[in-house]
């Protein structure tokens, strides 16, 4: 079930201050930079800032997306569906260009950014532009919630989450008792996405799954998700099997720096690659989660190299 109190989306009866010249919804989230927050009521062309949360979930439950940053973007399928929605490009997500959202005069604007911090600097020059709703949560079921009711399909979305849930619970009745190792190698260091209460997406559906990480991959500390390790900290990635991301909105799929990796004796170390249970997974997936698409891939790469099922 969609979480009730993350669905605030209402009519103008909100409280009276922020309601107060809105003819359309007033957004009342905790997960929403400068909330309360006006919105329209049945937006016409929303301009998307992220092509990730926003992007994905914004195309499934119908969003009237223009505009969105598409250039780079490492989940080819999600570009593919953006571009038959004629969706224009903004550019890229860490530079959009501002003449291209103007042009298209959005009536909304909305994206993920993972944290208030991060909300601030995009904010005061963005919402000049048309309301300005950016999702601060990391919680990408919260989000479905949030922007399911801004168009009406609450109940569509409900009944998808549904059958997730009943196949992430089949997955977790299903998952060996195996320690899982995920690294990403980029073109400039090794990243580790920790399973802790603020798991990115990915992440925390390989929890929820109930995949075991190592101790070094865990943390109980809400502000800690994830770890850059250097290469003589590769050794604790000891799990009994080992996944690992390469490319994305980086080049370290073309220049040869996972080549190098690969063929490194700290690497080669590693017991998952020593029994051979080392697996590359897609990272369009696990970088640029986009919504239930990528969660089911996330569990598709959990049956196919945890659980060993083709």
């Amino acid at each position: 079930m969609l979480r009730p109190a993350l669905i605030a989306i209402s009519s103008i009866v909100l409280s009276a201050g922020a309601a107060l010249g809105c003819d359309g919804r007033v957004i009342e989230d905790a997960a929403v930079y400068d909330a309360p927050l006006c919105v329209p009521a049945e937006p016409q062309r929303v301009v998307v800032l992220d092509a990730s949360f926003g992007l994905g979930i914004g195309l499934d439950v119908g969003l009237p997306i223009v505009g969105a940053p598409l250039d780079n973007i490492s989940d080819e399928a999600l570009k593919a569906r953006a571009v038959e929605a004629d969706v224009t490009s903004t550019g890229f997500v860490t530079e959009p260009s501002l003449e291209t959202i103007v042009a298209l005069q959005p009536d909304l604007i909305v994206g993920f950014v993972g944290s208030p911090s991060m909300a601030s600097g995009v904010y005061p020059q963005i919402s000049q532009l048309a309301p300005t709703l950016l999702y601060t949560d990391i919680d990408w079921r919260a989000y479905y919630g949030l922007m399911a009711g801004m168009t009406g399909k609450t109940g569509e979305i409900e009944a998808r989450l549904a059958e997730y849930d009943a196949r992430l619970a089949d997955i977790r009745q299903r998952m060996p008792e195996k320690t899982v190792s995920v690294l990403r190698i980029t073109s400039w260091d090794f990243q580790v996405y920790l399973d802790a209460p603020r798991s990115y997406a990915p992440f925390a559906v390989m929890q929820k799954a109930g995949v075991e990480r190592t101790d070094y991959e865990t943390s109980d500390d809400p502000d800690m998700s994830m770890k850059r390790p250097g290469w003589e900290e590769l050794a604790e990635l000891d799990g009994d099997v080992l996944l690992y991301i390469v490319g994305g909105t980086n080049d370290s799929d073309k220049d040869g720096r996972h080549e190098e990796v690969l063929n490194n004796p700290l690497w080669q170390m590693l017991p998952a690659v020593q029994s051979g249970d080392v697996h590359r997974v897609g990272h369009g997936t696990w970088m640029q989660f986009s919504g239930l698409d990528s969660a089911h891939q996330v569990l598709d790469d959990l049956e196919r190299y945890v659980i060993g099922e083709e």
